[in-house]
């Protein structure tokens, strides 16, 4: 599992500072170098889809690295093993 946390540190894609909810919009929108507006326009014409974008956007939620590259799925597997 530590591998699969690795290859995603390795994306270089943050999920951002500039936060509403959990910052995937302002991540994507830092890795592609363009205005946050933007992406976060675009999830929003994405979320018309029945189901797809609230996946999605959990799913990078849970799969991201913050700005400490601390990765919150990595955490809650740590801490369900045992491990601090």
């Amino acid at each position: 599992m530590e591998k699969f946390f690795s290859i995603v540190r390795g994306l270089g894609l943050k999920r951002g500072p500039q936060r509403w909810l959990g910052g995937v919009c302002g991540g994507i929108a830092a890795k592609l170098n363009v205005d946050v507006a933007y992406v976060r326009i675009a999830f929003l014409l994405f979320a018309l889809l029945p189901g797809p974008a609230f996946v999605f956007y959990l799913a990078a939620w849970l799969l991201l690295p913050d700005q400490r590259t601390a990765i919150i799925a990595e955490s809650l597997l740590a801490r369900r093993a045992g491990r601090p």
